[in-house]
């Protein structure tokens, strides 16, 4: 069991992880000022893929449920994270959400009645100050607007997190990922018309590679690993590991963009590790969120080895 439990938070943590790229690839290979349509065309054409793999529809309340998990976890939640991405520097609008494992304790205390332990609220603090170590030490300007943008995009995520695991899920990870990335990105795509329209200028391959990136590995595959973890392990639990999208975002800024990188930053990541470390040490935990009902075999998720 215990073994089990550190494969899935191997496992889990890969989503974050992949997440971390995203404000990377956006400024380096996305048109400019098309947050809308980038969030569209990652969440979209994910959802698709996955459906055809599992070839299996919602039943019954699963449909409206499946539409307010695909706007929390999905829908406002990328397009907030790409107006972010693209108002403000590599690596800072991923660290504005230091604050998610707090509100995701604080929200499962209250609707799931999972415990709010003094180790989970000094390990929430702790990350808030080593994002904040980092964040102060990124010397570049911060966009008031993308700063909102990225708070929102956290509290949104934060609050679908709570319900995917107050509402369970009837099929595998597999299936209900594409449920939600198809009715976050069908909402995405009625916004997106209004308000930016259909791209003028033809997209390049590099925008091609960009997108295709984005959705088939940063979300179809992230997003399967990511509602594995929410399904089996605690709300907050999850919800720290989420804390290593602004590490990975932080790192490839400097390794990749050659963004500032300083001791103090270094504080800050260590800071946040442990944190991490610190949150998901825990005793007989028994995997909670899942229904009863058997999924759809053709459903079933991809065995994936750990990082």
């Amino acid at each position: 069991m215990l073994s089990n439990r550190r494969f899935l938070i191997r496992t889990t943590a890969l989503a974050p992880a992949l997440w971390g790229t995203t404000y990377l690839t956006t400024t380096m290979f996305l048109p400019e000022d098309r947050p809308l349509l980038a969030a569209t065309l990652r969440a979209l054409p994910a959802g698709v893929l996955l459906l055809l793999v599992c070839r299996q529809l919602p039943r019954g309340e699963w449909w409206w449920k499946s539409w307010v998990l695909g706007i929390l976890n999905i829908g406002a939640f990328f397009a907030l994270l790409f107006i972010a991405a693209y108002r403000l520097p590599g690596g800072v609008a991923a660290i504005v959400g230091g604050i998610q494992p707090l509100v995701v304790a604080l929200l499962a205390s209250r609707v799931l009645h999972e415990r709010l332990t003094p180790r989970i609220v000094v390990a929430g603090v702790t990350a808030v100050f080593g994002v904040g170590l980092i964040t102060l030490q990124a010397q570049a300007r911060l966009d008031a607007i993308g700063v909102l943008a990225a708070i929102g995009g956290t509290l949104s995520m934060a609050s679908g997190m709570v319900l995917s695991k107050k509402w369970g899920q009837p099929a595998a990870p597999l299936t209900t990922t594409a449920w939600q990335l198809i009715t976050g990105g069908l909402t995405l795509a009625v916004v997106m018309l209004a308000v930016e329209g259909l791209p003028v200028i033809p997209l390049t391959p590099s925008n091609l590679v960009g997108y295709a990136y984005l959705s088939v590995v940063g979300t179809a595959f992230a997003y399967v690993m990511w509602f594995r973890g929410v399904a089996g392990l605690p709300a907050s639990t999850t919800a720290f590991l989420g804390l290593l999208s602004p590490v990975a975002a932080i790192i490839l800024g400097w390794v990749v963009a050659g963004e500032d990188f300083t001791l103090m930053q270094t504080a800050g990541i260590l800071m946040v590790l442990g944190s991490i470390s610190a949150a998901i040490v825990t005793k007989n935990v028994k995997p909670s969120g899942i229904n009863k009902e058997p999924a759809d075999e053709r459903g079933s998720l991809p065995v994936a080895p750990p990082p």
